[in-house]
C-alpha cells in the first residue's frame, strides 16, 4: 500500500477515535445530569430511611434511622410476664442489630447508583454529609458547561 492510503487510514482512525471520545463524553455528561437531578431526591429519601424489626418472639420492636441509630424501642406488654432480664437484654440487642443491618442495606441500595463501585467501600461508613459534599464537588454545575 502506498503512503497516501496509509495516511488516509490513520486520519480515518483518528476521526473515528474523536467520534468515539465525543460519544463517550456525551454519555458521561448525560450520566452526570441524571445523577445531579437525582441528588435532591436521594438526600430526602436517605433522611427518611428507617427500619423496624420485631424480635422472633414478638416482644421487642426496634426502629433505627439511616445511620443505624436507635430511634425507638417498644416492648409488648406480655413481656412483663417474663422476668428473665438477661434474655430480654439479648433479645433487645439482637433486634437492634437486625434493624441496623436492614436500615444500612436500604441506604446502600439508595446510594449504589450514585457512587462508583471503586469508591463504594468508602461510602459504607454512611457519612451522609461527606457523601453529599463529594457529590456536589464532582457533579458539574449548570453554568459550568
Amino acid at each position: 500500500m502506498d503512503r497516501r492510503w496509509q495516511h488516509m487510514d490513520v486520519q480515518g482512525e483518528d476521526a473515528m477515535d474523536i467520534q468515539a471520545l465525543r460519544a463517550r463524553a456525551d454519555e458521561l455528561m448525560n450520566q452526570f445530569e441524571r445523577m445531579r437531578s437525582g441528588v435532591g431526591g436521594l438526600q430526602q429519601r436517605l433522611k427518611e430511611v428507617n427500619a423496624t424489626v420485631t424480635s422472633d418472639d414478638g416482644f421487642v420492636t426496634v426502629t433505627v434511622g439511616p445511620r443505624g441509630h436507635v430511634a425507638k424501642v417498644e416492648f409488648d406488654p406480655r413481656l412483663y410476664r417474663r422476668p428473665n432480664s438477661k434474655e430480654l437484654s439479648a433479645t433487645v440487642t439482637a433486634t437492634i442489630q437486625r434493624a441496623t443491618e436492614k436500615a444500612l442495606a436500604e441506604v446502600e441500595e439508595l446510594l449504589r447508583p450514585f457512587v462508583p463501585d471503586s469508591q463504594f467501600q468508602a461510602y459504607l461508613d454512611h457519612d451522609l454529609t461527606g457523601i453529599f459534599g463529594q457529590l456536589e464537588r464532582e457533579l458539574p454545575r449548570e453554568g459550568d458547561r
